[in-house]
């Protein structure tokens, strides 16, 4: 019998690492900035401490990040990182750099030791490498083929794999990037990643004479002619070149939804799927891991009428700048790329929060405007259920001032009372305790919407391939 996949969420902060865990992540991965790559990190020490206080209580589990890569000026600092480590106990630690791994195994040998992806393991013999090196669990590249993933499962049984389930792709090799070092000066291999891959470029025209023209492209022109690229070694392959008003995105990668090959990934026995996003919203968090946690308790029940369109709709309320299944059926094309924008699209806007209840009032933080009469959604922790809820007037939790709507901003905190509510207040703070996150719809409109449209098209494209597989 399959030991069951573990639920793998990031935690950029406190507020949302109880979220995931709320939500039914059975794991959290965190870092400090000093710690990782991910040099934004919401979490002081003390923060960090209660949440793995918090995790521990709920009998889950936490993982912490020291998976930047050292320059030797880094080297220094290990010991400190190093007693930070074993005064925070988290049940794992991800580390890429070589030496750091050597370090702490020889140095903090109770620790387990993971290996991050940004180790860019793609092979059964990588993770047999760093098995030997005393890794608990080695983190799949984004790369590895799901085909190739099977293999490393059945050629690696006795050691712990995760690979990536859901978020945002990185253009380059695990996530190994020098273009943000090179247009920015900011490295994205010690966490300062600019996103360079995100910008928009715009085209230009060097004449032979050395001048450098700009091609503007408008409404008399823009149905003349086409930009495409060639590569080398694949005649006849033409990749267009999308430009727009605001410029072009051939670098910008649509995000990765594995929820249609969820199946695959559990039928092999991953032990740990992961949930990129650690900058994102509470919203994100708690979205991403109710509906993960449905799919995957479901498989598990019922594996032959387990069917992952059930589960899309939930994550489609997500904004997103297209899904796409990575590299999971093998090969990539183009329609993993978003050439025409870099920014995230969804109908639906998070709402705000229960910040705590006071009594049988809920305070309930904004997070977006909220205009009288306007339906918000309650995601009921532990399940894919809602509770609605519609009000004419709003009551500041601290003033007691009315107004006919609210705005998000420094910390914007409204009063629900109890006769707000449709269902019994016991009920109520039953199945919405404090962390709970509310949504509302906010569909969009012309261009957008219709881009928005178009990327759904296109990722039930790939979806309906079989496996993607010729």
């Amino acid at each position: 019998m399959l030991k069951k996949a573990e639920l793998l969420l990031p935690a950029g902060s406190l507020v949302k690492l109880k979220t995931a865990i709320l939500y039914g992540a059975d794991a959290v991965y965190a870092g400090t900035p000093d710690m990782c790559l991910r040099a934004q990190s919401k979490f002081t020490m003390e923060e960090l401490s209660e949440g793995i206080e918090f995790v521990h209580q709920n009998n889950k589990k936490i993982y912490l990040t020291l998976n930047l890569f050292m320059h030797n000026r880094d080297v220094e600092k290990l010991p400190t990182f190093l007693d930070t480590l074993r005064q925070l106990r988290p049940d794992g630690v991800l580390i890429a750099d070589p030496g750091v791994f050597q370090y702490v195994r020889d140095h903090a040998p109770e620790l387990n030791l993971f290996v991050s992806t940004q180790a860019n393991i793609c092979s059964y013999q990588a993770v047999k490498f760093w098995q030997n090196q005393g890794a608990k669990l080695c983190v799949l590249g984004r790369e590895v083929s799901f085909e190739e993933m099977k293999e490393i499962r059945q050629k690696c049984p006795d050691i712990l794999l995760e690979c990536f389930m859901h978020g945002a792709m990185c253009m380059s090799y695990s996530g190994r990037c020098l273009i943000s070092n090179y247009l920015a000066d900011r490295s994205a291999n010690q966490g300062k990643c600019a996103h360079c891959c995100r910008w928009h470029y715009k085209l230009h025209l060097r004449l032979k004479d050395g001048t450098i023209k700009e091609l503007t492209i408008d409404e008399h022109n823009k149905d003349s002619f086409e930009f495409l690229l060639e590569e080398e070694f694949r005649p006849g392959e033409y990749f267009e070149v999308v430009e727009d008003e605001h410029g072009g995105y051939i670098l910008n990668s649509k995000d990765m939804c594995m929820m249609p090959r969820l199946d695959d990934l559990l039928s092999i026995g991953m032990d740990s799927l992961k949930v990129e996003g650690r900058n994102k919203t509470e919203y994100y968090a708690a979205t991403v891991a109710r509906v993960y946690r449905q799919a995957i308790d479901d498989w598990y029940k019922n594996p032959q009428e387990w069917n992952y369109q059930h589960y899309m709709s939930e994550l489609d309320t997500l904004q997103n700048r297209g899904y796409c299944l990575g590299f999971h059926d093998g090969k990539l094309t183009n329609i993993s790329q978003n050439y025409e924008y870099t920014r995230t699209l969804g109908d639906w806007l998070f709402a705000g929060s229960i910040v705590e209840w006071q009594g049988d009032d809920a305070i309930f933080e904004i997070r977006n405007y909220i205009n009288s009469g306007e339906e918000i959604e309650f995601l009921i922790p532990g399940s894919l259920n809602v509770i609605k809820l519609k009000q004419c007037t709003f009551e500041d939790a601290l003033s007691g001032e009315i107004s006919s709507k609210v705005s998000a901003g420094q910390e914007k905190r409204i009063r629900i009372r109890p006769q707000a509510w449709t269902l019994p207040i016991a009920e109520i703070r039953a199945q919405l305790p404090q962390y709970t996150i509310a949504r509302k719809f906010a569909p969009l409109e012309g261009s957008n919407a219709q881009m928005l449209k178009h990327k759904k098209e296109e990722y039930d494209i790939l979806c309906q391939n079989p496996k993607g597989r010729d």
